[in-house]
């Protein structure tokens, strides 16, 4: 049947919704405070039922509702719960157990305002007593017993320790409340029990011990029983037997082993049950022996101590003399130090093996050293069966020096100091090598290294210094001697002089300039570097001579400056002396500003020529008007006292009546003339007549 919901109650609900939404929106709270409780203690015993309780105060709006979430934390992590819409938030522990101490707090959150309690510790003493158990009691050495320890309703991790008395058997890390372990008998258990161990936040809590078991068991009767035959104390060369036993007869198992071991762990035999170990005795047989029975996990021993007397001691091989030189003889021996009587000395045989090859039936070799001769050698003695040997010698002859190399390291300059290197290719270590200039010793030293070379400091003054060196080379008193140093040598180039052509002083524009760059000495090849007036190289080359030149074409005034050179070798660069080039102007340009200057001379004297015929004509010309106008009475007013008058007096010049008339010569006459007021007339008539008579004679002014 179907139920139909109104549209009208529908609504309703949907308001309602509303409204209580809207209403717990809008309410306002405040968290004062919240605190956690346990019930009944904070300490309690196993098994008590504990409840947390958390509390909280808050003050809210009237009428609001809120929800409340409240979360209980152990050791600072979340529990699994979560309670909600109620006063006091609760979570209980029933039946608790000593995992169950630790850290506890709890918190309120109501919508995003969260506020937590104080962290309080709650205590739970009393770990429950282990129970132990086993599955048999009584047992056969070598069985297995399976252990159970059980801690009944305990939580947590857990450790599990099981003990026989002091002596620790077996632990085991758990969350579980019971643990089994197999355990092999092999000894009586009179005291095992078992506890466990819980950590509690760094603490760790032990519980009680279990009860004790008593284990009882049947030991296996499997210890060997070992012989010698025939005696304990032989001789090199006498037979041993040795043999292990076990009675079996009332044993349940026939899966018995038996090993046979000699000292430091020397197994000789795997299994003895089969067979005895026989073996002619030796003096390094001498030592423990010992025979080991195994039966399932179950291992019984018996041991014996066996001594060998020495037939013969070892034979040692020796040669002489200690160092040999290819060529020279040598002697190898085979010798024994003791034996057990003077027979057995007798019938000591001897050989002597050259690289495991018998080379002779003897303890005395001589041969003559040489590269066939460089093996290892060993010796063999034999008496009644037994047979020794010698430890290996290693031969090898030393060979004598070879003719040493003489050499120079890098390059040699004259007046620097340089390396001389000396080396033989063959010869036995050390070398002493000697640098020699001519007859006379310098310098000695030891090299013992076969890669290394003997290195001396040599210097020479001239090139052909070098092929005085010479060295040698001794090892065994025998000296060999190299041939004589011969290295190309390398001179350093002298001060360059720098020679320009032609000569300065006598270069035009337009002329070739040729530099040249010389050099006394110098060892090639040598680079020229040509400089004017600034560090970049106008011009280099690498020559094999001690010269080299550059050509300046056609030269003009901006090539004019200090030019030098420089010449360098793998020895070093040396500088020239600087020259001073002036490029004077080309001849045709000279002797265009001379033309240039006279012309403009002329111009010159002209023009002041001119300027002086015209300021003439000017003088002339005023003369003229002057002697044509009587002087007027306003210009024969006397001149003050003192005044200075300046009179030009025309002399009379005869004329040619052919020619055009010349203009009389005139000369300036200078007068001073002092009047007083009372002589004015007077001196205007004196002044008057002296014009007269100076014009008497021309008939018009000259032009």
């Amino acid at each position: 049947m179907q139920v139909k919901i109104q549209p009208s109650l529908r609504m309703g609900t949907v308001l309602l919704l509303f409204l209580f939404t809207s209403e717990e929106a809008c309410a306002e709270f405040i968290i004062k405070s919240v605190d956690l409780i346990m019930q009944p203690s904070d300490e309690v015993q196993r098994s008590t039922n504990v409840s947390l309780k958390c509390e909280a105060e808050v003050s809210r709006s009237p009428g609001s509702h809120l929800n409340y979430k409240y979360i209980f934390y152990k050791d600072y992590v979340k529990l699994n719960t979560d309670q909600i819409s109620a006063t006091d938030g609760l979570y209980s522990i029933p039946d608790v157990r000593v995992s169950h101490s630790g850290k506890y707090k709890c918190a309120l959150s109501i919508k995003t305002e969260t506020k937590e309690s104080r962290v309080k510790d709650l205590k739970v003493k009393g770990l429950l007593t282990p129970v132990l158990k086993v599955d048999k009691l009584t047992l056969t050495e070598g069985d297995d017993v399976t252990a159970v320890c059980t801690a009944e309703g305990e939580t947590g991790f857990l450790t599990f320790f099981f003990r026989d008395g002091p002596e620790e058997l077996y632990r085991k890390d758990t969350y579980s409340q019971k643990v089994e372990h197999n355990l092999t008998v092999t000894k009586r258990h009179k005291n095992m029990f078992c506890y466990y161990s819980i950590n509690l936040s760094g603490s760790l809590e032990t519980s009680n011990n279990s009860n004790v078991i008593s284990v009882d068991f049947q030991e296996l009767k499997i210890k060997p029983d070992i012989k010698v035959m025939p005696s304990t104390d032989v001789t090199e060369g006498d037979p041993i037997t040795l043999s292990c036993s076990v009675n079996m007869t009332h044993q349940r198992n026939s899966d018995l082993i038996i090993h046979l071991i000699h000292e430091k762990n020397t197994m000789l035999r795997l299994n003895m049950t089969q067979e005895d170990y026989k073996v002619i005795a030796m003096a390094n047989d001498s030592g423990k022996y010992e025979c080991i029975s195994k039966l399932g996990g179950v291992h019984k021993s018996s041991s014996v101590n066996i001594t060998v007397k020495e037939l013969f001691s070892v034979p040692v091989l020796s040669i002489h003399p200690a160092e040999v030189f290819e060529g020279e003889n040598f002697t190898i021996s085979c010798q024994i130090s003791s034996f057990d009587s003077e027979e057995i000395q007798r019938n000591i045989t001897y050989s002597i093996f050259r690289d495991n090859t018998i080379i002779i039936n003897s303890n005395n070799y001589s041969d003559t050293a040489g590269k066939v001769t460089n093996e290892e050698y060993m010796c063999k003695a034999e008496a009644n069966r037994i047979t020794k040997e010698s430890q290996r010698v290693l031969f090898g002859a030393k060979v004598l020096v070879s003719k040493p190399e003489i050499t120079a390291y890098g390059p040699v300059i004259v007046d620097k100091p340089f390396l001389i290197l000396c080396h033989s290719e063959n010869g036995t270590l050390p070398i002493i090598y000697s640098l020699m200039r001519n007859d006379i010793t310098l310098n000695r030293t030891e090299v013992s290294d076969p890669h290394e070379k003997a290195h001396f400091l040599a210097l020479i003054s001239t090139p052909s210094d070098i092929s005085s060196y010479l060295c040698a080379a001794e090892n065994n008193g025998r000296v060999k001697m190299s041939e004589r140093l011969h290295v190309t040598v390398i001179v350093p180039v002298e001060t360059p002089l720098l020679t320009v052509v032609p000569v300065p002083g006598n270069i035009e524009e337009g002329y070739n300039i040729t530099l040249i760059c010389g050099i006394p000495k110098g060892s090639p090849p040598i680079s020229f570097m040509f400089y004017a007036s600034n560090p970049t190289p106008i011009h280099n080359t690498t020559v094999q001579s001690n010269s080299s030149s550059f050509v300046l074409s056609t030269v003009n005034r901006e090539k004019s400056g200090n030019y030098y050179c420089t010449a360098s070798n793998m020895a070093g660069m040396s500088m020239s002396n600087i020259v001073t080039v002036e490029v004077s102007w080309a001849k045709w340009k000279k002797a265009l500003i001379a033309v240039f200057f006279m012309l403009l001379v002329a111009l010159l004297v002209l023009f002041i020529m001119i300027r002086y015929k015209a300021k003439r004509v000017e003088v002339n010309n005023k003369e003229s008007v002057w002697s044509e106008r009587p002087p007027d009475q306003d210009s024969l007013e006397l001149p003050n006292e003192g005044d200075v008058e300046y009179t030009e007096v025309v002399h009379p010049q005869p004329v040619d009546p052919t020619r055009i008339p010349l203009r009389k010569g005139t000369d300036t006459v200078y007068s001073e003339l002092q009047t007083s007021q009372g002589d004015l007339e007077h001196i205007n008539h004196q002044r008057l007549l002296e014009y007269a008579e100076l014009n008497h004679d021309l008939s018009e002014p000259v032009d």
